[in-house]
């Protein structure tokens, strides 16, 4: 290339000429061989590419300009109303980039004479590649004369003079085509985009990547985690699946998959009444054994060929394996014996008695996400919104958010700062106000009240020190609710579960006592509507196991509305209810399915299968488009808007889904390699708390919240739905996660609830998962100064200082 320097003399002579070298036509692709949205995409089927100068001197661009035959560009223009081409980044018909040597610009002349210009995608994930495939027409000498050009502009820029002077040897700094790897060969455009399968090394690696540490020096890991021996393995009854596959372990040091053997064989197995077993065997050792069970939180990838999952050790020590099958069917057969397995011990009901529609529905959810809308200027405002959350941020971490409560004393010794009860009660509730700035939080007997100050701070207001029935009797609530203009608590006493108690928060005390029913006990309720608490109304929503009935404090005698009390014969051991706007019921059980009911006391217009685990917490969107379901080890985003049939644009509150059409469940689930290093590091397993949309009156639903251990989780909705990869970030405490919501009317600000501590963390302040967030260091609010946001529970403030 450098036999070439008189011809670039001549080139950049003329400084008049904006273009210093053009190759006049060519094709443009962008390469993603480790990406999940498709191998490659070809961006120009025309165009030329040059190199520029620009206004600055020493700045040059390297421009690839969309080349047009005589019609094409308004049939183009009508053809991409989408904007798909826009979304790629910049003007349709051109895109930029400035000649720096972090493009790592080369070029390949491939064995069938195919001269290739690339270069990185630096906005892109790690090994995406633009490339520029030159005309057939296109000497070699050109090729080279360009890349020459290109070294030259990079030396100008990196040293702010001129490359005229500099030798062969101080260009050779630019110079990438021996350092990089090959350049991965784009796609025909006849190709489809999943025409090649990623090797094994590129499923692992792509499977790997979400764990993978920030740039930057790290420290080399003395040794890589070794697989735990195998437990024993126990007599199989029946085998459900038995495949061949390549088997990779996540190892904690490095963040990624290392191969540990290139041929083993997975089997599922019955061993008894619903146990399930899943072995891993190679040619010379059994790798390991262990129970099916929903904490292997199984994930299938088929664009990867890949199956990822947990593996639990007696000691309680957690690993993330995969398995990579040679082809789709063989992945498919494994996934479905493995799924009866999980949903037959789960159900404790043969996978071949349930409706085929509804096995395919299981199956669906434990697929790993992935697009159904390419719409990629969604991506992109994302992306910007997420740069400017954290430039507001800033550079420094902040160790927590959080500012003391205003009767904390900072000089304070930790003797007399103590936040524990003596009884040993911590907090387990957390009430956010809707229509006045207040959140309340149940300690044992206690109920602590926090100010929401105008600067997204939490401060102390009062304590309610004693939670008595109208008679005296002290007990501690099981479940709270804020009602009627937030003025008073509808209190659940477990002692009780045929009543409830009304507490006037005014006041501070309990004042009423309902009998709901003589022998229908309450085991949850839910407001009315989603906003009722805003409002003056009195009834609201209560749920048994088996019934669904409205309860208004209005009637004398007994509060259960019995025209709107819905029965059911069968034990379907309902769990949680929730409301919508127009008031829209959705109810789960404790067997996993939900149900949706326009009204109370009739049928239910859908019901959606169980995926086997227990539903544990319930929310519905304000419009009722979006059901969120929490589970133990995983979340289940259903979409409720009907896309075909006759009752298309109708909620599935509304009006039925047709028999083939169940909604398709999104399984929200932490990367298997996230969940082994939770697990790894707290030494528990997932246990997820009820998860919550943001919501308010003018806001529509954008993110989720839930926590597990000390770990606050956020999701981003429109992550979820353009199936990225990364739709969750965290925050670490030092301690449980009692209770989280957010601010009412906004999907900045989270309150949360420790416990013997309660905060308000600005959502923009958790991360990504890499092993350093999950590692730590773990945040401990208790031990920062005033000035932060957030508040402390102290001891004269929760635990003993009168109301």
């Amino acid at each position: 290339m450098f036999m070439l320097r008189n011809v670039s003399k001549l080139i950049f002579g003329d400084s008049a000429k904006e273009s210093i070298i053009e190759i006049p036509q060519g094709q443009l692709y962008i390469v993603r061989p480790l990406s999940p949205k498709g191998y490659s995409e070809l961006i120009f089927k025309d165009a030329a590419a040059s190199i520029r100068r620009t206004g600055q001197e020493f700045q040059y661009q390297l421009v690839i300009q969309r080349a047009y035959e005589e019609g094409e560009e308004e049939l183009a223009a009508e053809g991409d109303e989408s904007g798909e081409l826009e979304a790629l980044g910049g003007d349709k018909d051109e895109k930029i980039f400035l000649v720096d040597e972090s493009l790592r610009l080369r070029s390949e002349l491939r064995a069938e004479g195919e001269k290739v210009i690339a270069w990185r995608d630096l906005s892109g994930d790690v090994g995406d590649l633009y490339e520029f495939v030159c005309d057939p027409s296109t000497p070699q000498e050109k090729v080279a004369t360009f890349l020459l050009a290109a070294v030259e502009c990079q030396y100008e820029r990196k040293y702010r003079r001129s490359a005229q002077q500099a030798t062969d040897q101080q260009l050779q700094e630019f110079d990438f085509d021996e350092e990089e790897s090959p350049i991965p060969t784009a796609s025909p455009i006849t190709a489809s985009p999943h025409s090649t399968s990623p090797t094994s090394k590129e499923s692992a690696a792509a499977m790997a990547k979400e764990v993978v540490s920030p740039k930057g020096p790290q420290k080399q890991p003395s040794e890589h985690t070794v697989a735990p021996p195998s437990a024993s393995i126990p007599t199989a009854n029946e085998i459900l699946a038995k495949e061949t596959a390549e088997l990779h372990l996540f190892d904690f040091n490095t963040g990624t998959f290392v191969l540990q053997d290139r041929l083993v064989t997975a089997a599922v197995s019955e061993i008894g009444s619903w146990e399930y077993w899943l072995q891993i065997t190679g040619s010379d050792r059994e790798w390991l054994g262990q129970p099916v069970v929903g904490d292997i939180n199984p994930v299938f990838n088929f664009e990867y060929l890949s199956f990822i999952f947990n593996h639990y050790t007696e000691d309680g020590s957690a690993y993330s394996w995969l398995l990579r099958f040679k082809d789709q069917p063989t992945e498919e057969r494994f996934q479905e014996g493995l799924m009866q397995a999980l949903w037959e011990r789960l159900n404790e009901t043969k996978w071949a008695k349930t409706k085929e529609n509804d096995r395919d529905y299981v199956l669906e959810a434990f697929n790993d996400l992935t697009m159904e809308d390419k719409r990629e200027e969604d991506l992109k405002e994302l992306e910007e919104e997420e740069e400017i959350e954290e430039r507001e941020v800033g550079e420094e971490e902040e160790e927590d958010d959080g500012q003391r409560s205003e009767h904390y004393n900072t000089d304070e010794d930790e003797d007399n700062s103590v936040t524990r009860d003596e009884d040993g009660n911590v907090n387990s509730q957390l009430a956010v106000g809707y229509k006045h700035d207040r959140s309340f939080v149940v300690r044992g007997s206690k109920i602590g009240v926090f100010r929401h100050t105008p600067n997204n701070n939490l401060e102390f207001s009062t304590n309610i020190s004693k939670v008595e029935t109208p008679d005296g009797k002290l007990f501690s609530p099981k479940k709270v609710m804020l009602h009627a203009e937030d003025a008073n608590m509808i209190l659940q006493n477990e002692q009780n579960p045929n009543s409830l108690y009304r507490m006037d928060l005014e006041y501070g005390k309990v004042v009423d006592e309902w009998k709901v029913h003589d022998n229908i006990p309450v085991l949850s309720f839910t407001p009315e509507t989603k906003f009722s608490q805003m409002t003056s109304a009195q009834p609201f929503v209560g749920i048994s196991q088996n019934a669904l009935y409205r309860i208004d404090p209005r009637l004398s005698g007994n509060k259960l509305v019995d025209a709107d009390l819905k029965q059911y014969t069968s034990k379907n051991d309902f769990s949680v209810a929730s409301t919508t706007e127009k008031g829209y019921l959705a109810v789960a059980s404790n067997k996993g399915d939900i149900r949706m009911f326009d009204r109370l006391g009739v049928n239910a217009k859908t019901h959606i299968p169980a995926l086997g685990e227990a539903i544990i917490g319930l929310d519905v969107s304000a419009d009722g488009r979006w059901v969120l379901a929490t589970c133990r080890t995983y979340l289940l985003l259903i979409d409720a808007l009907q896309k075909d049939g006759k009752n298309e644009g109708k909620l599935g509150f509304e009006k039925s889904f047709a028999k083939d059409s169940k909604p398709q469940p999104r399984r929200l689930g932490l990367q298997p390699a996230h969940v082994a290093q939770f697990q790894h590091e707290t030494k528990s397993p997932l246990a997820f708390t009820p998860a919550r949309f943001n919501t308010g009156l003018d806001s529509s639903e954008t993110s989720i919240v839930t926590a597990t251990g000390p770990f606050i989780v956020t999701w981003n909705l429109k992550k979820i739905l353009l199936g990225r990869k990364d739709p969750y970030t965290i925050k670490r405490y030092a301690e449980e996660v009692k209770a989280d919501n957010f601010k009412f009317g906004s999907d900045k600000n989270v309150i949360v609830a420790l416990p013997n501590e309660v905060n308000m963390v600005a959502k923009q302040s958790l991360r990504k998962p890499t092993r350093e967030s999950i590692a730590g260091p773990p945040v401990t609010p208790a031990r920062f100064g005033a000035g932060r946001k957030g508040s402390r529970l102290g001891r004269n403030e929760i635990v003993n200082s009168p109301y």
